[in-house]
């Protein structure tokens, strides 16, 4: 186990905040999940909302897709007009921790894949952003997480060393990314998970 953390970076969505698109889509198809998730999979939507996070307006991603599957046009402007509908809020265990490491006085930083377009909205609706030292985001950066380039911009950005920070990050591909240029990592699966690695790490009281 390593030691001598002094930073600590957290992803948002899925960690923060809980998004996902199915949150949105359920209005749509109601309780055929069936039919959802082929749509989703049909469209490649995860990968199409990639290029968004990478910087690419939303306007010109919902032209593009909807040229490609016509018959799903109003499904594609649905996200782009009604993202919000996505995330349900945040997720309070992660976010009192968050809070529980600010109070310890460690800088707490954000690095995440989200559109430089959506993410100032949903910015201002939640106040515990206001506790990042800084926030990386890919859309503003033109740079996506796992590419290692996201991680070394973060470097330079914030004076950080990789082996003093430790990332939170829900996808296993943006943590192996990390742990291959010397981040510590946790891969986030839910808030209890997450406080009982801090308390192993030292960095939370076990009582």
């Amino acid at each position: 186990m390593k030691t001598g953390i002094k930073t600590i970076i957290f992803d948002f969505g899925g960690v923060l905040v809980d998004w996902d698109p199915r949150n949105l889509y359920r209005r749509y198809f109601s309780t055929d999940t069936g039919a959802m998730e082929h749509f989703l999979a049909e469209v490649g939507f995860l990968e199409w909302n990639a290029h968004q996070d990478k910087g690419r307006p939303f306007k010109e991603a919902v032209v593009e897709l909807s040229s490609r599957f016509p018959d799903y046009s109003h499904l594609i402007r649905a996200y782009h007009e009604n993202w919000e509908k996505s995330i349900v809020g945040e997720i309070p265990g992660s976010v009192a921790i968050l809070k529980e490491l600010k109070q310890k006085g460690y800088p707490l930083y954000g690095l995440s894949n989200w559109s430089a377009e959506t993410f100032p909205i949903i910015r201002t609706r939640y106040g515990f952003f206001d506790l990042f030292d800084d926030i990386v985001i890919s859309g503003e950066v033109k740079l996506i997480k796992p590419d290692p380039a996201i991680f070394k911009l973060f470097l330079e950005r914030t004076g950080q060393k990789a082996d003093e920070c430790l990332l939170i990050d829900d996808s296993d591909k943006n943590i192996a990314a990390a742990s291959d240029l010397d981040f510590q990592t946790i891969h986030f699966a839910s808030p209890p998970q997450l406080r009982s690695e801090l308390q192993r790490l030292n960095l939370l009281p076990t009582s």
